[in-house]
């Protein structure tokens, strides 16, 4: 091995072990916790600046400070954000979303914190606490990767540790204190953080903001090895270090000079991105749908004031109007941030990228030198960048289609990163880059009424996609994409139009504060502002605009001072709090405001009038109390096709485990019970318009196999799913039919076999498009959208579906008794019974010709359940064919008219529901 290709190698373990440790310490805490530390940097930054203040500015022994440092203030800090920020949000049920903006809070608060404290300035004096020998690094590396190794599969700590991470419900009931487990990953994944700042700090400018950045860059090796494997981290971060490290060799020549360069020298950004672009998503829990309440109205005169607000500036002068000059364009970035993430519900980290390029397109446009176009006015610049950036969104938007929670984040944040590294940062694209403002607004009293009309223009531009029938959407997949899906939405064709409008969106907030600047500065659109962008309006109120504006005027104005990052730390304290106020401020004020007691909705409000007047007109013999608001008072519970039903025997109360009559009608230790009314006998039912049964087309499927993990879920299924006919699906748990179901409503594909739907073989066709078809589902877990009403709840699925009578959720509405003040009810303060009556009028709304229920009697009390079986047979009179996964045998037995019997996959038996239910009675008898 030749001394060059030696040192060389050497350099690059040196860096690798560095990223090794960056990556032991993220893996130890994700698998202790389940969060990824995005705040893993910042730790590393303060424990660096902190060992220098010790040792540099106070005169302390290098290891005394060392020893402060690394095994006294980093492990600290580890203990102090498990028990007050991650903790508490485990507690209020782990949102994903908010847990990933609490981590992203506590970066921008310490990188904040650490401008404050030791101010923006990059220093090149920190001492170094291991020789600049590129082996003592390794070793501390391999050391302590080993010894985690060690602890984890051969300790007490370590089987804990696996446990809580398998199961942490079932770890705690085991005796496990997973508290104690959690709190240890903290405090050791803190340590490995500040012990990486320390070894890197001699050898990079210690700045608040680029050494963050610098540790965040290689959580490529944590994604390469799955957030699992240590051996594969270390592996993979050594040999990113080493091949970067012999890249330096190599001299390009050509027009890809400056690329090829720049990518050998940012190897780790290039890693980061393949691993989060290119590799599977990291864990299915990071992909749960985000919780979500009803939207926090604005309160009245906000718009108003903030109006007035954004007219004062013009009666600044000097260096005040200059300063304001900002506001508005960064007002146009963040809204972009509302379409995407507060509409649309995407997480995006890289906004700031395409801010960046829209002020870096209209320069290079505004100055001639943008490849085959001419020189252009500035105006015209900025409109044509614009046009440019918004396809560019595909780049986050296109693996926004399969990524959802943490594998989106670190997508984006990729993106984010990989455009800083390899277009701002290149003197090929911005070296000797001005940029003028446009003729007739140099001044900026001028230029900043010119900022005023284009915020306008954008905020009509956002008014449009959260209202109306796009917006319905873009609310419905953010509250559940699943359920959007199942409405008929085209998500992925909806995401792509979010991340598109959100790039065009921050493009032209970047070009105005590039112009605004009168300059290029790639530092003002680095990838540590986007996560502050990020903060910011998730904190003030996602799907807010005001909260967007509101945003852009505080990170202005707070940091306008000599000393920046006070913006930073508030948006920071601000977001480690998001768990508490996810609705923004308002909704904090709106909780912290005294309250005066209860007060009765409008609906409760009519039915106590009701019961009133009930009581009074009464005769003597009448009913009284709460007999008399059952008789006589129109339940709001129900729907109105149930008003007739008699009441249910109490001795079928639900909930329990399912069951059902003996074949001579009675139960043992049971009244007996009545069959509920044949499908004749809901003719008072006002049924859906659709074309007649013999119109509408039959659901087969046909050897229809699906397998996950070498597992047989479904074994050669042949179903046929009739016009006109209630067909029920039953079997143990683990049968197959959920796995069925999934298969028919298009959110499973099969391995084998073909679904058709009359003559067409709909098999490859997503849950949406078989929606269009006449497809509607419902889903055994709520799928309801909370931050929309109930009518706009009804209105998405008949926008999405296939009807186009206008009057289709009214009908919907009042089939389901959800009309008259409930209609404009928030979904999320509904309970359950009346969620399922949402679900099934959404359904009905798009007026489909099969409908497939699964479970729909869950949550339901027994008067409920009668109700919808009352209008599930109205809708089979109609010509609706009907699927129903049940458990409740009662409920199949007097429903359907053919019953299937699943079990390892397989139908083992099927006929009308008295014949199988009773062969299976007398198979458990005689077993």
């Amino acid at each position: 091995m030749s001394s060059l290709t030696y040192d060389l190698t050497l350099a690059g373990l040196s860096v690798g072990s560095a990223a090794a440790l960056t990556g032991v310490g993220l893996i130890v805490t994700y698998r202790a916790t389940g969060v990824l530390n995005f705040a893993h940097g910042a730790i590393a930054m303060v424990c660096a600046y902190t060992l220098r203040q010790c040792v540099v500015e106070w005169g302390w022994p290098l290891w005394a400070g060392a020893v402060v440092t690394l095994l006294i203030l980093a492990p600290v800090m580890g203990v102090v954000l498990e028990r007050f920020v991650f903790r508490p949000l485990s507690v209020l049920g782990g949102d994903p979303a908010q847990t990933l903006v609490a981590s992203i809070g506590v970066f921008v608060l310490l990188v904040g914190g650490a401008a404050l404290l030791w101010g923006q300035g990059a220093r090149d004096d920190a001492p170094e606490l291991v020789s600049a020998d590129p082996w003592g690094q390794l070793t501390v590396a391999l050391v302590l990767a080993a010894g985690v190794g060690g602890v984890i599969r051969w300790t007490r700590f370590g089987r804990e540790l696996r446990a809580v991470v398998d199961d942490r419900g079932l770890a705690v009931l085991g005796g496990i204190d997973a508290d104690r487990v959690a709190a240890a990953g903290w405090a050791f994944g803190a340590f490995t953080a500040g012990l990486t700042g320390v070894l890197l700090a001699p050898f990079v400018r210690l700045d608040p903001y680029g050494l963050p950045l610098l540790v965040m860059e290689v959580v490529a090796v944590a994604v390469a090895a799955r957030m699992r494997s240590l051996p594969v981290a270390v592996v993979v971060a050594l040999g990113i270090g080493v091949a970067q490290s012999q890249l330096t060799r190599l001299h390009p020549s050509g027009r890809g000079e400056p690329l090829l360069q720049a990518v050998g020298a940012n190897l780790f950004v290039v890693a980061l991105l393949v691993a989060c672009l290119a590799l599977p998503r990291i864990g299915t829990r990071d992909a749960l749908p985000r919780t979500a309440t009803a939207r926090v109205p604005t309160p009245p005169g906000a718009w108003i004031v903030a109006v007035i607000l954004f007219l004062i500036p013009l009666g600044f002068a000097g260096s005040d109007l200059h300063t304001s000059v900002q506001v508005p364009a960064l007002g146009a970035v963040l809204l972009s941030l509302v379409v995407v993430t507060g509409r649309g519900g995407q997480i995006s980290l890289g906004q700031a990228a395409y801010a960046g390029l829209g002020a870096l397109f209209t320069a290079l446009l505004a100055a001639g030198r943008f490849p085959g176009l001419p020189r252009m006015p500035e105006l015209a610049a900025l409109a044509l960048a614009v046009v440019l950036v918004a396809p560019l969104g595909l780049l986050t938007g296109w693996p926004a289609i399969t990524r959802r929670g943490l594998a989106l984040a670190l997508a984006t944040f990729a993106v984010g990163v990989g455009v800083s590294r390899f277009v701002f940062a290149q003197p090929y694209a911005t070296s000797g880059l001005s940029l003028d403002r446009p003729a007739a607004f140099e001044g900026d009293r001028a230029y900043y009424v010119l900022e005023l009309a284009l915020l306008t223009l954008a905020l009509l531009t956002t008014h449009a996609l959260r209202r109306g029938r796009t917006g319905r959407a873009l609310a419905a997949m953010r509250d559940h994409e699943s359920g959007a899906s199942a409405a008929g939405v085209r998500v992925p064709a909806l995401k792509l139009l979010a991340f598109v409008a959100g790039a065009a969106l921050a493009a032209l907030g970047g070009g105005m504060l590039g112009m605004g600047l009168r300059a290029f500065d790639p530092t003002a659109y680095d990838p540590v502002r986007g996560l502050l962008w990020f903060a910011a309006v998730v904190v003030l109120g996602a799907d807010s605009t005001l909260g967007a504006l509101t945003a852009a005027a505080l990170l202005v104005g707070l940091d306008a001072g000599a000393r920046g990052g006070v913006a930073a730390a508030l948006v920071g304290v601000l977001a480690v709090m998001v768990g508490r106020f996810p609705g923004g401020p308002y909704e904090a004020v709106r909780r912290l405001r005294p309250r005066r007691g209860a007060r009765l909705t409008t609906t409760g409000l009519q039915a106590r009038r009701r019961l009133r007047r009930a009581l009074r007109t009464a005769p003597p013999n009448a009913a009284s109390g709460a007999d008399a608001m059952h008789s006589q008072t129109p339940s709001t519970a129900l729907p109105a096709a149930a008003a007739d039903i008699p009441p249910a025997d109490p001795g079928s109360a639900r909930p329990g485990m399912p069951h059902r009559a003996d074949p001579d009608g009675a139960e043992q230790g049971r009244p007996r019970r009545s069959r509920p009314p044949t499908p004749h006998a809901a003719a008072g039912a006002p049924p859906p318009p659709g074309p007649p049964a013999e119109g509408r087309a039959v659901l087969t499927t046909h050897d229809l196999q699906a397998r996950y993990d070498g597992f047989t879920a479904l074994d050669g299924v042949d179903l046929t799913v009739p016009p006109g006919r209630i067909t029920a699906i039953i079997g143990p748990n683990g049968a197959g039919k959920t796995t069925l179901f999934h298969c028919l409503a298009g959110t499973v594909r099969p391995s084998h076999g073909r679904v058709r739907y009359g003559n067409r073989d709909i098999t490859r066709l997503p849950a949406h498009a078989r929606t269009r078809l006449g497809i509607a589902r419902t889903f055994q877990q709520l799928a309801v959208f909370p931050t929309l009403t109930v009518a706009e709840n009804v209105r998405v699925g008949a926008e999405q579906g296939r009807t186009t009578d206008p009057a289709a959720v009214d009908r919907a509405l009042r089939l389901f008794g959800l009309d008259g003040p409930l209609r404009d009810a928030p979904a999320a303060d509904l309970p359950t019974g009346t969620l399922r009556r949402v679900e099934l009028a959404r359904a009905l709304a798009g007026t489909p010709s099969v409908l497939l229920l699964d479970e729909p009697a869950a949550g339901l009390d027994t008067a409920e359940v009668t109700a919808l079986a009352r209008i599930l047979r109205a809708l089979a009179a109609d010509g609706t064919a009907l699927l129903v996964v049940e458990h409740d045998l009662d409920l199949v037995a007097g429903l359907a008219d053919v019953v299937h019997v699943m079990t390892a996959g397989r139908i083992i038996a099927s006929g009308p529901p008295a014949r199988v239910l009773d062969a299976l009675d007398a198979r458990e008898t005689a077993v």
